[in-house]
């Protein structure tokens, strides 16, 4: 069972700055955007209890994942130690620290729901939740990188619960963009109150992200101190992923201000009411997807703390370096000779064999993506070139793309992780539930597949109100958070990070495919067959790199 609480200590961190933000990011809401105690304008009751409800909802789960990172961690410990790692775990800042901060949201939460949600236009009750949340905000401080360092502690930790604070901020309000935006649809708030949201939360928006830059660039530059720190650790190269990921946020939030500047000076709101929603429920997939990088983040060891363990840009640029992919594969027995040095703690031996069998797999599944998106590609087209009009009978069929993906499954459940069952000697559950990377590799597999599946179905339906459609791009971009989150055991950390680049460049482009398919069923012409092309070019970017993807021997 050791591998799912690896598994789930990999992921609960996203989830913890979910609720974060859901519960401060509401409070924010509240005073500086809504502000009911001074305007009631538009404000109706169903308004009020939605917002304040997502706040007290999200400190209660806030409250509930803190506990859980605690069991986690006990459970991790005890699995590792082999013992009850009481009392010295309760001596620790993450034991104590997470206790204190699970009962000061637990108050905060509370007090929402005995007494904002009952005076929800009473700003004294905004304001006393917002007092009584300062000291849960503070005590974060000790639970981030910051608290175990020697050198400029203090201003690290302020600079770090600030800059979780503009996050918040930002991100919270997106969560209420799309809850008015829902009430708005079903005519629970005056379809008016949604151009005064978007124009408030466009200056709200701009300060909390000037927020998250002001704190964010000091702290970098505490942690990666050298050009190869910032492009050869994995620190490094996850904050460049979250930098890219703020940019294409940023590039939908920029979209929803030019909307909103459209309205206010011609009044056409077509865009407002047409695009704009679906451009914020794309930012939304973005953002959680980022704080999900965050989390991954925070468990990587700063650049400037393993100078001895960073790849050159050289190195890092060789990773993605087009070769002739390999396309034969080792035999089973090799494999599984080499497999005792290769994992071995002391007297670690390299095995050729374990290289050139992932290698085989990682090139083989690139070719299936690059012929697929180039498939997918035709699928677009209404006619071939000339002098391929003849074949021009089958293009209907290129619509059924996705079954490579049914194909790709299969061929992952046999060929990943060949000491295990089907192929090797170690059982399918003994394997899958006491090895982390085993763990996410039969649960990417199993994605491959289902999205494959659904996809197909989707597009063998002839019902116009099917939502199996959406199921693509959802599971398109849980992939994306797994490859973000995904670590690898039996390497060196170097190697480590060169074989996580790849993956994080992938999860990149996953989110990217996915957004892309998003917009593509969301948004009118011209913008729908853009967001389809940029999609299906995301799916090829992934083939690529898999095709040429090699594991280092070290």
């Amino acid at each position: 069972m050791e591998a799912i609480a690896d598994f789930l200590d990999s992921l609960v961190g996203g989830v913890d700055l979910i609720c974060y933000s859901l519960a401060i990011g509401s409070l924010f809401w509240g005073l500086f955007v809504l502000r009911p105690w001074y305007s009631h304008a538009g404000y109706t009751d169903a308004l009020l209890e939605k917002t304040i409800a997502l706040l007290y909802k999200g400190g209660f789960a806030l409250a509930l994942i803190q506990l859980f990172k605690i069991v986690l961690k006990i459970w991790l410990m005890a699995a590792i130690l082999g013992r009850w790692p009481f009392p010295e775990f309760a001596d620790t800042t993450q034991f104590t620290g997470g206790l204190i901060r699970m009962v000061l949201t637990l108050l905060v939460a509370g007090y929402a729901y005995l007494y904002l949600r009952k005076n929800p236009f009473s700003r004294q009750h905004w304001m006393t939740t917002g007092y009584i949340a300062v000291p849960m905000i503070i005590s974060g401080a000790w639970l981030v990188h910051a608290a175990g360092r020697f050198d400029n502690q203090v201003p690290l930790m302020a600079l770090t619960v600030a800059h979780q604070l503009g996050a918040a901020a930002w991100i919270g309000g997106i969560f209420q963009l799309v809850n008015i935006w829902l009430l708005r649809s079903n005519m629970r708030v005056p379809a008016e109150l949604w151009p005064i949201m978007l124009k408030r939360f466009s200056l709200y928006g701009m300060a909390s992200v000037a927020m998250i830059l002001i704190t964010g660039l000091p702290i970098a530059l505490q942690y990666i101190d050298t050009w190869n720190g910032f492009i050869g650790t994995g620190y490094g190269n996850l904050l460049l992923v979250k930098i890219i990921l703020l940019s294409l946020a940023l590039g939908f939030a920029w979209l929803n201000r030019n909307a909103v500047q459209q309205f206010g000076a011609s009044g056409d709101n077509y865009a407002l009411n047409n695009r704009v929603p679906y451009y914020i429920e794309a930012e939304t997939l973005v953002l959680v997807v980022l704080l999900f990088t965050a989390a991954s983040l925070a468990s990587q060891p700063p650049a400037i703390d393993i100078p001895n363990l960073t790849a050159t840009w050289q190195e890092v640029l060789d990773t993605f370096a087009p070769r002739i992919p390999r396309t034969s594969s080792p035999s089973h027995e090799a494999l599984l000779a080499g497999e005792a040095g290769r994992v071995a703690i002391v007297g670690q031996i390299p095995s050729e064999a374990a290289t050139a069998w992932s290698d085989y797999n990682h090139n083989i599944s690139g070719i299936f993506l690059t012929v697929m998106s180039f498939v997918a590609m035709l699928s677009y087209m209404k006619r071939l070139p000339s002098a391929f009009s003849m074949f021009d009978k089958y293009l209907p069929l290129a619509k059924y793309w996705p079954f490579g993906f049914v194909v790709l499954g299969v061929f992952l459940f046999f060929r990943s992780d060949a000491e295990s069952w089907p192929l090797g000697p170690i059982g399918f559950w003994d394997s899958t539930f006491n090895n982390g990377e085993v763990l996410q590799h039969r649960i990417a597999t199993l994605l491959v597949f289902v999205l494959g599946v659904m996809e197909l179905r989707a597009r063998m339906s002839h019902d116009p109100n099917s939502k199996l459609p959406f199921v693509f791009p959802m599971l398109a971009a849980f992939g994306g958070l797994m490859l973000l989150t995904h670590s690898h055991i039996g390497f060196q950390a170097k190697s480590a990070f060169l074989i996580q680049v790849g993956h994080t460049l992938m999860g990149v482009f996953s989110l990217v495919l996915a957004c892309g398919r998003w917009l593509e069923l969301k948004l009118d012409r011209p913008g729908k067959d853009i967001a389809g092309f940029v999609s299906v070019a995301a799916l090829f970017q992934i083939g690529l790199i898999l095709m040429f993807y090699r594991e280092p021997l070290y």
